[in-house]
């Protein structure tokens, strides 16, 4: 695996835009499992020349992202943290202890396909849940058995992850799970956003998710217009591993004055890179497992 000289890539790579608006921000995490509390100060006055389109410097970075997991990155396992809103209702946050490997693809040939395991932890309705999801494994289905009181009855079951019932309070299907995802979603939504105006963004150097310094991303779309899918999405990219450990997306206020509200947001913490995951960390025959 090729060196990298992780520390102030994003910096350098940022300021060789010129559309850089840097301030002062700071994300405080609990230790363990507690929900995400972040502060961002005000931005910097300085406001560079601006690039031919605000987000052309956000997606070369999510671009070089994308290449630098592509590269360096085989598998990792995190903690992810979620929360979503359904509808018009607002979910709990839910805490997965999250095993991944990244899809490889060598001539054309997919050599490791992508693979997701996921522990539930909390909250206790769905303590216990398991899930596993390989690609192109069991005719694309994940197995999966429910936790809290319900998995006390329900057996292991074998769904489609497009289903109704693996949709069930989701926002997003597991074969969407995935730092790599996240990275192409975003890209997805830039380069579409990039062929319309009203778009603002701003880099702020000094936050934190979960103790460690990251770069955040924010952009902002004043309007609501059919063609935008949130108002304002933060993107908290970890400055040393070189990946975004945090994304939330917010809609805009339903009142005049009001305040915006979450659409979704996913954090990932704890990430260790590289770690090895086999074949058993995918196998729910895997005696540590309770399927």
């Amino acid at each position: 695996m090729k060196s990298v000289n992780r520390r102030g890539f994003f910096a350098q790579t940022a300021l060789s835009s010129s559309l850089l608006v840097f301030g002062r921000a700071a994300f405080a995490q609990q230790p363990g499992t507690t929900e995400p509390v972040f502060r961002i100060s005000k931005n910097d006055a300085n406001r560079p020349e601006a690039n031919a389109h605000p987000l052309d410097p956000a997606l070369q970075i999510a671009r070089d992202s994308l290449k630098h997991i592509r590269d360096n990155v085989v598998d990792y396992s995190a903690i992810v943290i979620k929360r979503e809103r359904i509808g018009s209702t607002l979910g709990d946050y839910e805490y997965m202890a999250a095993k991944v490997r990244n899809r490889k693809v060598h001539e054309g040939q997919i050599k490791q396909p992508f693979s997701v395991y996921l522990s539930f932890l909390k909250p206790s309705s769905i303590k216990g849940r398991e899930v596993i999801y390989v690609e192109n494994r069991d005719n694309g289905q994940m197995v999966a058995h429910e936790g809290g009181m319900r998995g006390r009855f329900l057996p292991t079951m074998k769904l489609d992850p497009h289903g109704m019932l693996a949709m069930q309070g989701q926002r997003y299907p597991i074969t969407d799970l995935g730092i790599e995802n996240l990275v192409m979603k975003l890209i997805e939504k830039g380069e579409r956003d990039r062929r319309q105006e009203e778009c603002q963004v701003e880099f702020r150097r000094g936050a934190k998710v979960g103790g460690r310094q990251c770069t955040v991303l924010l952009v902002t779309h004043p309007h609501s217009r059919p063609h935008f899918d949130f108002h304002v999405a933060e993107i908290f990219i970890d400055d040393e591993l070189q990946i975004p450990v945090r994304y939330a997306a917010y809609s805009w206020p339903t009142t005049e004055g009001g305040e915006k509200e979450l659409l979704e947001e996913y954090t990932y913490q704890n990430v260790q890179l590289n770690v090895g995951l086999t074949d058993a960390d995918f196998d729910p025959e895997n005696k540590t497992y309770n399927f």
